[in-house]
């Protein structure tokens, strides 16, 4: 059984300490649930399908609808996802869940959270056409919003984002999460599941963009590869961990753009319009209007002698 390398003794051993070791993990402290986990494989297939929901004649195979077969195929797509949708969603409940008991608390939970996330849909549906005209009217390598929807990374990444956020929004654990990191793998844009996002957001290339759980962005706003909207310290209760949930990620205001490789950090406020510049450092909030370079950001060190 164990190939000769582990002796009658030495396999039950390795078992139970691997067994308590994991037990030691377990969210509820104490046994393990028998509920099952959420699968990621099926929670990315729904994101597959909602994703052809949103853009008909895109993906999954859709590309020869007409104006006849676009309704049939948007209602047998949403009937094909209620019930694995539903199923997540519920196991997302039970993963944080001490009472374990779907048939009584979990299941119609799950049930009402899945109806109100896909009454949000058009809603969703409305924010990515929007983003997707901005991405193409902000970049002049586009040549439609077909490629956009098609081909752009950050179209990609937002699509999870928006669609993860109405979830988060709703209170489910741990689904919104694997939402947003799938797109975290497929294109590198790491956009947390509770960053709120305006209208017409254009990430531009993309790779590299890191953006913190309490992060607001406003309308209009175009940000470029590498950018990090991030913490700047994390406070910490009586027994030294991390105080969860507190706004900590910068708000960032309309119409800014923020340039490739700049880092904000902290709940600082980058003001309407302001534009800042490639490979910026700043840990404070700037005016409506401003326009902030490494030049800039160099001199103010030099003058004031502290930290920008």
């Amino acid at each position: 059984m164990s190939h000769g390398i582990l002796s009658s003794t030495d396999l039950p051993r390795l078992v139970e300490e691997l067994t308590r070791r994991a037990e030691h993990h377990h969210s509820s402290g104490g046994e393990f649930c028998l509920q099952p986990r959420p699968a990621p494989e099926t929670v990315i297939e729904v994101v597959e399908q909602l994703r052809a929901l949103l853009f008909p004649g895109f993906f999954n195979g859709s590309d020869d609808l007409t104006s006849e077969t676009v309704l049939y195929y948007v209602g047998a797509t949403l009937e094909r996802i209620i019930r694995p949708l539903k199923e997540q969603i519920q196991r997302g409940l039970c993963f944080v869940c001490n009472v374990c008991d779907p048939a009584t608390r979990c299941e119609g939970h799950a049930r009402q959270v899945t109806k109100e996330f896909l009454y949000r849909l058009p809603a969703v549906q409305r924010m990515l056409n929007l983003d997707a005209e901005a991405a193409y009217l902000g970049d002049p390598a586009s040549i439609s919003t077909d490629e956009v929807i098609f081909c752009y990374p950050g179209l990609h990444a937002l699509t999870c984002q928006r669609l993860a956020h109405e979830l988060h929004r709703l209170g489910v654990p741990i689904i919104p999460r694997m939402i947003t990191e799938y797109a975290h793998g497929r294109t590198g844009i790491d956009i947390h599941p509770g960053a709120v996002l305006g209208e017409r957001l254009f990430i531009d290339h993309g790779t590299g963009v890191v953006v913190g759980e309490t992060c607001v962005i406003g309308n209009n706003v175009k940000i470029y590869q590498g950018v990090t909207l991030g913490a700047k310290s994390f406070p910490l209760d009586e027994k030294g961990n991390p105080i969860k949930g507190i706004a900590r990620h910068p708000l960032i205001e309309d119409d800014v753009t923020i340039y490739a490789g700049a880092t904000i950090l902290g709940r600082v406020t980058i003001g309407r319009g302001s534009i800042i510049g490639g490979n910026v450092w700043l840990t404070r909030s700037v005016p409506a209007g401003a326009r902030i370079t490494q030049a800039h950001v160099r001199e103010e060190l030099f003058r004031d002698g502290a930290g920008i």
